[in-house]
């Protein structure tokens, strides 16, 4: 399939504003939601293009604007030929901006707009302070002025609004003058979880400047768990979320599974305190166990928590001994501090790379695919036989199959994540078409919170584009604390547009010898004696023993990847 925008005219995003206003973050925004489209967009960054297209220019008027048409050459043949470009230098003269302009034609400017006193405090590489110490000359906004769009399509107010609302301005201007297509036709309806896919990644630009003010931060250490959630934060997957929420929304959360302004979210995404001494207002540096800073937190507030209370609406148990997502509650302190983050470092990838893809990645390659329709399948097992019955009913009614793997945190008898890419990766290429199924990694942690998560993974889908789900009979369970089919019945407590994703509920598949085929319980007439069903503690009993799994519980190509690793 075309992307989107083919067919459509190129055009220019022209970002202007003083240093420090948010050019650069905006811009990395747009090119991630229409990267989430299908579009692929050119980023012409003015500090880059001063050390590679403009090497060797000062600051004078004649420079600058010399520097400018540069840019709006590059981009005007980016345009020209069909592209997308956005380009976030300071272009600080409205006579060479409509120069810009006239080349262009497919024009969009955008007006970073924040006081000068909020890009000064904004300023990590101190450029302002040297400027005012006389240190730097012709610096815009200090001895050199900046003259402000008149009729800009597009006027972000930094210092006011989020980064997610700044973009959605852009996007929407965009979609406005037919430059690209509204997101409902490009994926049927499946917007974003709350309408936008957050990015909380630093700029490549500002990561070491970022890390090296991070030295100077207090500090909290965060648990492997959190080190995953701002992971998950950081590109998306967690989208509305652009940090760990406040005391409001892990009320709402816990009583309601809701978010404070309604929107669905059933499991509390928090930061533990630790013990650090932090208030409102203070950066903090988030350390991993080895003390690599993963984020900066920009703290809104420290909250106190009833871990108790917690467990049992979130988990339907307090057992800290029988229940591993109460384990790992218990574990933490009874303090936990809000707040959005910037993400510097990354999770590794490790043997995962070659399947690990952010939301914004996914939903490209669902375009490039052609897929209108695609359904999500969440494990943290072996696929078996019964899996796959599931998964090829759901493909007869969608145009693809997104099989999701959680290689994050799982309990300690659970098959591990190398294992199981392996059987995820035999049973693809000998039983599936390759055009129509796609396996990607999603790196986060199981909670095992039963129908919490399902409706929580179904909505981590949704962001990566998905429109169908599969829910599991007891799907996120462990040991008996949920009970048959809750997973499918908590998706009742809301109303199918304000989950946005379709759930598909299968009941329990299984082999009949007697039919001699995959059936389910609403599909076959026999017994449980003529059903081949294995639970997870009766496959590893025989995989330590050695004995092979029959061959209607799962292909012999996924046997034989199990038996290796138990041998």
């Amino acid at each position: 399939m075309d992307e989107p925008h083919m067919g459509k005219p190129g055009f220019v995003i022209w970002l202007t504003g003083l240093s420090g206003a948010g050019k650069s973050t905006i811009a990395e925004g747009v090119a991630k939601r229409l990267s989430a489209r299908g579009i692929r967009p050119e980023i012409l960054d003015g500090d880059l293009v001063r050390q590679h297209l403009s090497k060797g220019l000062g600051f004078s008027k004649e420079d600058r604007d010399t520097n400018i048409r540069r840019i709006a050459f590059v981009a005007n043949l980016v345009a020209r030929n069909g592209g997308v470009c956005i380009t976030a230098a300071i272009s600080p003269y409205i006579e060479i901006r409509n120069e810009a302009r006239a080349m262009i034609g497919n024009f969009v400017e955008v007006y970073a707009n924040a006081p000068l006193e909020v890009c000064e405090a904004r300023d990590t590489k101190g450029l302002y302070k040297r400027a005012r110490a006389g240190e730097i000359r012709q610096f815009t906004g200090i001895d050199d002025p900046y003259e402000p769009p008149l009729n800009p399509e597009v006027v972000c107010f930094t210092a006011e609004e989020t980064i997610e609302e700044s973009v959605a301005k852009v996007l929407a201007q965009l979609e406005r003058v037919g430059y690209v297509a509204p997101m409902a036709e490009v994926w049927e309806g499946i917007l974003p979880h709350g309408g936008h896919l957050v990015n909380r990644l630093a700029p490549a630009e500002a990561v070491d400047d970022l890390r090296a003010l991070a030295g100077a931060l207090p500090s909290i250490r965060v648990n492997d768990v959190t080190a995953r959630d701002i992971e998950m934060i950081g590109v998306g997957v967690f989208s509305p979320l652009s940090g760990f929420i406040g005391a409001a929304d892990y009320e709402a959360v816990v009583e309601t599974g809701r978010l404070a302004n309604g929107l669905p979210w059933t499991i509390p995404v928090t930061c533990d305190l630790a013990g650090a001494q932090v208030g409102a207002g203070d950066r903090v540096a988030l350390r991993d166990a080895a003390g690599a800073v993963l984020a900066v937190l920009e703290t809104t507030e420290t909250f106190g928590r009833d871990k108790l209370n917690e467990a049992l609406k979130i988990y339907r148990t307090n057992d800290a001994k029988g229940h591993p997502g109460v384990a790992r509650l218990c574990a933490e302190g009874d303090t936990l501090v809000a707040g959005a983050i910037t993400v510097l470092e990354r999770c590794d990838r490790g043997e995962f790379g070659p399947w690990w893809a952010d939301p914004a990645e996914v939903r490209a390659t669902f375009a490039e695919l052609g897929w209108r329709t695609v359904v999500a399948f969440q494990t943290r097992n072996p696929v078996h036989r019964a899996h796959e019955y599931l998964q090829k009913c759901a493909l007869e009614m969608c145009d693809g199959l997104l099989l999701h793997p959680i290689v994050g945190d799982t309990k300690k008898d659970d098959i591990p994540a190398d294992v199981r890419m392996e059987c995820y990766r035999v049973l693809l290429e000998g039983y599936y078409p390759t055009n129509r199924t796609l396996l990607r990694v999603l790196p986060t942690a199981m909670r095992y919170a039963g129908p919490k998560e399902a409706i929580f993974h179904a909505i981590m889908r949704k962001n990566y584009g998905c429109t169908h789900f599969i829910v599991g009979r007891d799907h996120a369970g462990v040991g008996s604390y949920y009970g048959t089919f809750d997973a499918h019945y908590i998706f009742d407590d809301y109303d199918p547009e304000e989950i946005g994703i379709t759930p598909l509920f299968f009941d329990h598949a299984m082999f009949c010898r007697r039919c001699d085929g995959m059936v389910s319980q609403k599909t076959c007439p026999h017994g449980r004696e003529d059903h081949v069903m294995l639970s997870g503690t009766k496959v590893r009993e025989l995989l330590a023993a050695g004995e092979d799994l029959p061959a209607e519980f799962t292909r012999p190509e996924v046997a034989e990847v199990l038996r290796r690793a138990y041998r």
